[in-house]
């Protein structure tokens, strides 16, 4: 069957340069954006009852936007003033600039990592004795401790932020050719919101391992599947799958 609508279950860009655009042009196919998930904070009461005092720390490991968000937002709410000499260890390029809506960046020491939390051991571990903290979400990648622990340093985890399933309900008569998942929390809450979804002939497109599997394990078939050799994006698996299936 040929592909003619896909739902991307994130936000819709906020730039027109995005390349699901130029997708959606070349191909000639609609493509609608609908976050399957979002973040709530979690209240400070709830916080306080793990008893993690932010003073207590001399670094902070930051591995997305979210995290930057609830750390500056709990810290506020506690009327804990972050010290100038916070040390910031930031998992990309794009976190590190996005701590600028909190800090003077040239008056702080941030240490920034290339892409994955992996690389950015590489950073922290030149660290060792400072005392980490982690803001997290209530869903972390097992990686992420595993990886703190073989270091060997001074860390502790505190949840900031959960992830909680958006309400679908507006979708349950609406039918698209393609699903675009990237987390196996998409897959939760599709089936969250729709308990006796069939997938007949809609195609699953899935980002990552944990993803792919995520969507096999719920009993659908993966299949579009991304990043690979030849398709390190998304959008790039949409259109090699695309020309395939339309041209048929």
């Amino acid at each position: 069957m040929r592909v003619k609508t896909i739902l991307v279950s994130q936000p819709a860009p906020k730039t027109e340069t995005s390349p699901y655009f130029d997708l959606s042009d070349k191909q000639k196919v609609k493509i609608d954006f609908r976050s399957f998930i979002h973040v709530e904070g979690i209240t400070v009461k709830d916080i306080r009852l793990h008893k993690i005092d932010f003073k207590n720390f001399t670094a902070i490991i930051l591995t997305s936007r979210n995290a930057v968000d609830h750390f500056f937002r709990v810290a506020e709410e506690m009327r804990f003033k972050v010290p100038d000499s916070m040390k910031y260890f930031c998992q990309s390029e794009a976190v590190a600039y996005y701590l600028q809506k909190y800090v003077v960046y040239r008056k702080r020491k941030i240490y920034v990592g290339t892409r994955t939390f992996t690389d950015l051991t590489k950073l922290i571990k030149k660290h060792k004795t400072e005392k980490f903290l982690l803001p997290s979400s209530d869903k972390l990648k097992p990686l992420i401790p595993a990886e703190l622990d073989e270091l060997g340093i001074n860390w502790t985890r505190v949840d900031l932020y959960k992830t909680v399933v958006s309400d679908l309900s507006d979708l349950e008569d609406v039918f698209y050719d393609v699903l675009v998942f990237f987390s196996p929390s998409g897959i939760e809450s599709l089936f969250h919101n729709f308990p006796n979804f069939k997938q007949n002939n809609t195609r699953i497109a899935a980002f990552g391992n944990s993803t792919i599997k995520a969507v096999t394990e719920a009993g659908l078939k993966c299949d579009i599947e991304a990043p690979t050799p030849d398709t390190p994006s998304m959008t790039m698996a949409l259109d090699k799958y695309i020309k395939e299936i339309n041209k048929k």
